[in-house]
Parts: structure tokens; C-alpha cells; sequence
């Protein structure tokens, strides 16, 4: 475990997150009083971070996952064959 200093974390930044990446924790103090860790990411934690706002969306509840997981997108029937569209879409236009 090492501490930095602000003023120093501020002028190596990149140099602590990759001690705090290859698995060392970093205090960060200011006056002497620890204000902050940098710790690296939890085993179960996504190296995505569009996976890692996925699952704090869903951990929140501001999201559901779905119940059954499906190779594909489902499936959709038409709600209506292409050329009746086209018919109502021409009888639209002809009331304007």
C-alpha cells in the first residue's frame, strides 16, 4: 500500500492508477489525512465501462435485464402487409 499526496497524485496521475490497475492501493492524503483510496477494479467488475454503467443502472433499479436471455433480437411479424400501407398512406395524402 503506498499514500500520496495531492499535489503529487495531481502530477503522476497516471503513474498511481497503474499501480492501482496492477493490483497496489493508494492512499491519498491531504495534510496527512486520508481523503480518498484508489484500489483496482473488483474481480467481478467489467473492464467495459459501458458494462460497469449497465450494472450500476441495474443495481439502482433505474433498468431491468430481461427474464430470458435470447441469441437474437425477437422475433416481429408485420402489422400490416406493404401494400395496404402504401394504400392508406395514398389516401392520406388525397384528404390533404
Amino acid at each position: 500500500m503506498r499514500a500520496v499526496g495531492l499535489k503529487t497524485l495531481k502530477n503522476k496521475l497516471s503513474e498511481y492508477v497503474r499501480l492501482a490497475a496492477g493490483g497496489e492501493r493508494v492512499l491519498v492524503t491531504d495534510r496527512d489525512r486520508v481523503v480518498a483510496e484508489l484500489v483496482p477494479p473488483s474481480a467481478g467488475r467489467s473492464l467495459l465501462l459501458a458494462d460497469a454503467i449497465l450494472a450500476e443502472a441495474v443495481r439502482r433499479g433505474w433498468i431491468t435485464p430481461p427474464v430470458l436471455l435470447t441469441a437474437g433480437p425477437p422475433p416481429h411479424a408485420p402489422i400490416a402487409p406493404f401494400h395496404q400501407l402504401l394504400e392508406e398512406l395514398a389516401e392520406d395524402r388525397e384528404e390533404r
